[in-house]
């Protein structure tokens, strides 16, 4: 079975922030990620994850745009700069935080010009944190309209054009169900470059039972190809949160 992750920007909403955590662990999860931390300060943050024995597995690139501007702008030419600062300012936080993983958003953006930015900010980025696992994610278009990286095989060529030991793919099986309608193919195509994997029922974006995707099956996949990393629940409980996790046994 692998090793579950909670969203703590997803999952047990009902609490402040800073109660999700302990709530996460006695839920049985020893991993959590939060995709936006940027507006809690982060030794309050660590000094949680340390009391409660957990795991920070993720956070995402750049922070929120508070003037309602383009969440993640890597892919987006003119806005070189921008990303570098705010990539330095995650870094800030990582250094607290000790993500395994740092997500960095491509934004909204299309075409030729874009794939040559994103593929520089990533070659950048991760020259500037060496040490640091980053990720990319395509992210379906449904759901965030214009998303640059909305394919699978382009996140392929990007990673292999960017050929850097600590750039890799975040695989989110609902992103994948509704980008490709074959999360079995498309982790069978792409999964050996898999570093971080999310989940979700679809439709709904629910807990992880029942319904299109067949997780039962999938967790399986991941257990016989040997993925060792985490699997985080990124998904809008459909009630309470600790109620809904039957899925997990």
């Amino acid at each position: 079975m692998p090793r579950f992750c909670a969203n703590l920007s997803w999952l047990f909403t009902g609490l402040p922030f800073m109660e999700r955590f302990k709530a996460a662990k006695e839920a049985g999860f020893d991993a959590v990620e939060v995709l936006f931390p940027y507006d809690c300060p982060a030794q309050e943050m660590r000094d949680e994850l340390v009391w409660n024995d957990l795991t920070f597995v993720l956070m995402n690139c750049p922070p929120p745009n508070a003037t309602g501007g383009p969440q993640g702008f890597a892919a987006i030419p003119g806005l070189e700069d921008r990303f570098r600062r705010d990539f330095d300012r995650t870094l800030r936080y990582a250094q607290v935080l000790k993500p395994r993983h740092i997500h960095i958003m491509a934004g909204a953006a299309e075409g030729a010009k874009a794939e040559a930015c994103f593929t520089e900010n990533l070659r950048w980025a991760a020259a500037r944190a060496p040490g640091q696992s980053l990720t990319i994610e395509p992210i379906n278009r449904h759901d965030m309209p214009g998303y640059f990286l909305a394919d699978y095989d382009l996140a392929a060529r990007i990673l292999d054009a960017v050929a850097a030991p600590n750039l890799g793919l975040q695989f989110d099986a609902y992103h994948a169900h509704r980008i490709t309608g074959d999360v079995a193919g498309t982790w069978a195509a792409h999964g050996d470059r898999a570093r971080h994997v999310q989940i979700a029922g679809y439709p709904g974006r629910n807990e992880p039972a029942g319904g299109e995707i067949d997780y039962p099956a999938f967790f399986a996949r991941l257990d016989a190809g040997g993925y060792a990393g985490w699997v985080s629940a990124e998904y809008g409980p459909a009630g309470d949160t600790a109620a809904g996790l039957g899925w997990m046994r």
